[in-house]
């Protein structure tokens, strides 16, 4: 599943949501799709073009109006209901100014569809939704996440800040802020609702395929938004780590130790020499228990060694997909595990026990039947 990763750490406005996602590889001729779309020919002009930032360099997306053409949420609604553009973009786009709108009308104790939005009320608001959204689309992304967002302290003019129909439009999202030394708007209403709309505000494990810069308009070092794209990694939750210390047990019986724990059911087993206290050399003894498993192999831990107690530690896995699949070779056929991520094969690994006994029935090197298994798998299933 194609995802993408708002990394928000000089805010988010629309204008850098667009240009992060061209950044990214989407077609700058959206955009202008988005305009005939919507009708808005003869009130945007869309200028796209590189920009840095300090040592950071992006995307820059510039949306002028033609005019002061303001319109009030339902005038804005009706254009959106207008678009030629997928349901699948229609529909987030109306949400976030419906979002825009009940924000607003709760700050100015108003009915949502009489609400002006200020400075949302015009045309580029249209076109920063529904772009943002069609951009996404266009990328193939099915979810998206965001990191936490700035909170500056201060005033912007007469303006609380963190700009409260920013703050309106991101209540009960899950949305996560964190203290920021800034004192100027980083998060734009259009940017809040864009995310409010769409995002999960935690970091996922992703396989990463482009990323893209969006350039904001202060010329602030660093002012930039980050998205990531790629694909979503298999996450596994619920292991625990079971650890130990050893320093007065032989090693052929620590050995034996790993090997009981193995067919005990631990998920693995590795034992690290460590330098102890007092000099002694020992050993770290790790093992990687599922849930259901934890007692029975914390037990045998604590009988079957000189330890005298263990630490216990829930991790989190990211697991690449495999499988095991049989290539022909010139040597015979052999078993190989191929690692895919995102359904597709990045490497393979030709199985230890067969190449073994290939080795031994032909007199063999090991090392050379290793290798010639590894360039048969890879050209049979495309690898480089």
């Amino acid at each position: 599943m194609t995802i993408a990763y708002f990394d928000c750490f000089a805010g988010i406005s629309g204008d850098m949501t667009l240009g992060a996602l061209i950044d990214a590889g989407a077609d700058r001729a959206l955009l202008d799709a988005t305009v005939e779309a919507l009708g808005l020919d003869a009130e945007v002009h869309i200028d796209v073009h590189r920009e840095q930032r300090g040592h950071a360099g992006g995307t820059r997306v510039i949306v002028s109006e033609n005019g002061e053409t303001k319109r009030k949420v339902a005038q804005l609604r009706a254009v959106i209901d207008r678009a030629n553009v997928p349901d699948s973009v229609k529909h987030p786009a109306r949400k976030a100014l419906d979002l825009l709108a009940s924000a607003e009308g709760r700050l100015h104790d108003r009915e949502p569809d009489e609400v002006h939005l200020h400075e949302l009320g015009g045309a580029d608001t249209l076109v920063d939704l529904v772009g943002a959204f069609w951009l996404l689309e266009s990328l193939g992304v099915t979810q998206v996440f965001a990191s936490a967002l700035p909170a500056p302290r201060g005033r912007a003019g007469t303006m609380p800040l963190p700009a409260p129909a920013s703050v309106r439009v991101l209540a009960g999202t899950g949305a996560v802020f964190e203290e920021s030394g800034e004192s100027r708007e980083l998060v734009t209403p259009t940017g809040a609702a864009i995310l409010a709309v769409s995002a999960t505000f935690r970091r996922p494990a992703i396989t990463l395929g482009s990323i893209g810069y969006g350039v904001g308009s202060r010329e602030t070092p660093g002012n930039v938004l980050a998205v990531w794209v790629g694909e979503e990694a298999s996450v596994e939750s619920g292991v625990t780590v079971i650890e130990t210390n050893i320093d007065d047990m032989a090693p052929n019986l620590v050995a034996a130790l790993a090997e009981d724990l193995m067919s005990a059911g631990a998920v693995d087993v590795t034992v690290t020499p460590a330098l102890m206290k007092k000099g002694r050399m020992g050993h770290l003894v790790s093992v990687m228990s599922p849930p259901d498993l934890v007692a029975r192999l914390t037990d045998h831990l604590l009988r079957h060694s000189t330890t005298l107690g263990v630490r216990l530690t829930p991790v989190q896995r990211v697991i690449a997909q495999r499988r095991i699949v049989e290539v022909d070779t010139p040597l015979g056929r052999v078993a190989v595990k191929v690692k895919e991520l995102g359904g597709r094969a990045v490497d393979a690994t030709p199985e230890y026990e067969d190449c073994r006994r290939i080795a031994r029935e032909h007199g063999l090197d090991l090392r050379d039947v290793m290798r010639i298994a590894s360039e048969s798998a890879r050209t049979e299933l495309g690898l480089r």
